[in-house]
């Protein structure tokens, strides 16, 4: 499985691909979509277009992105409120499962302690994944996002999968098979 993970930011959206095979997982790409432009409309469709040819460059079988804490700053929430919309929308066009997953969620399950600081992050990504190049703390960031997916997505859909056999409805099923 392809899993892209999205940081969402207005200037720098962070993005890392990593495949995920069992309880191995590979680096395969990662880097930083810029939001340019003087109004917010240009900065918002340079994240999309930039967000766009990665998936496009890549082709992820599933997304996943850090959800939006609420800090001090109302107008500041919003903004990024906006750039994580696109970072959501890309890969819904593009027809892709989205997982969500709050910061301290991400860190946890990747770093073991939920409030760790981005250099931990950055080198617990790292080391799970030996020989990657990261190019900033937000691809960083993204590739826990990543890892987090993989590690977490992977419960979701077992227990996905044991729902749908437990639904199988019982005239389908043999004596002793599911």
């Amino acid at each position: 499985m392809r899993i892209l993970g999205i940081d969402p930011g207005l200037r720098n959206l962070g993005w890392g691909v990593i495949d995920a095979e069992g309880n191995r997982m590979s680096h395969v790409a990662n880097g930083v979509c810029h939001g340019t432009g003087e109004t917010l409309a240009e900065r918002l469709l340079a994240l999309h277009s930039a967000l766009t040819a990665v998936l496009a460059m890549y082709l992820p079988d599933q997304a996943a992105i850090e959800q939006t804490f609420v800090n001090k700053d109302g107008a500041g929430t919003l903004k990024l409120g906006q750039a994580r919309g696109v970072a959501m929308l890309v890969p819904a066009q593009a027809g892709l499962p989205i997982g969500e997953y709050a910061p301290n969620q991400i860190k946890k399950t990747v770093v073991g302690v939920g409030h760790a600081d981005k250099k931990q992050v950055d080198h617990m990504v790292r080391l799970q994944l030996p020989g990657a190049k990261v190019e900033s703390p937000d691809a960083a960031d993204a590739l826990a996002i990543a890892l987090c997916h993989a590690y977490l997505g992977r419960a979701g859909d077992k227990l996905a999968h044991a729902v749908g056999r437990a639904m199988v409805a019982p005239s389908t099923v043999k004596r002793g098979v599911a």
